[in-house]
């Protein structure tokens, strides 16, 4: 009986933290602009919050030193004037997008990891 008791916790704490890497899907048209949330409230005063596309990093945010990178040029300047950010919750807009930002991003940040497969259709 015991046995079983701990078996039904374990799979309660699987069912509880087993999707913390789950990939979001999001879809969005052609020439829409879509926002990937990070689901924070604000950000912390010593949070470093990335975002990567298809593990190439897109943007750095480093709150203790006060700064905000966004690497448009990367991937032949595909994000261009097109990438927003939050800055108080650190979430991602993409505008104007294209099927070039269809893929996998993906945020970390101290305390969150993210990741969401982007559609475009």
């Amino acid at each position: 009986m015991v046995h079983m008791v701990v078996l039904l916790y374990l799979w309660h704490l699987v069912g509880v933290f087993g999707d913390t890497d789950a990939v979001k899907s999001v879809s969005v048209m052609v020439g829409d602009s879509v926002t990937l949330n990070s689901d924070l409230t604000e950000m912390e005063d010593d949070d470093l919050i990335l975002w990567r596309f298809e593990n190439t990093l897109i943007v750095q945010i480093n709150v203790l030193a006060g700064s905000m990178t966004v690497y448009e040029d990367v991937l032949d300047g595909r994000f261009r004037d097109r990438l927003k950010l939050d800055d108080q919750t650190g979430s991602l807009t993409i505008t104007n997008t294209t099927t070039e930002h269809a893929g996998v991003y993906k945020l970390q940040t101290n305390s969150v990891s993210k990741s969401f497969s982007l559609t475009v259709h």
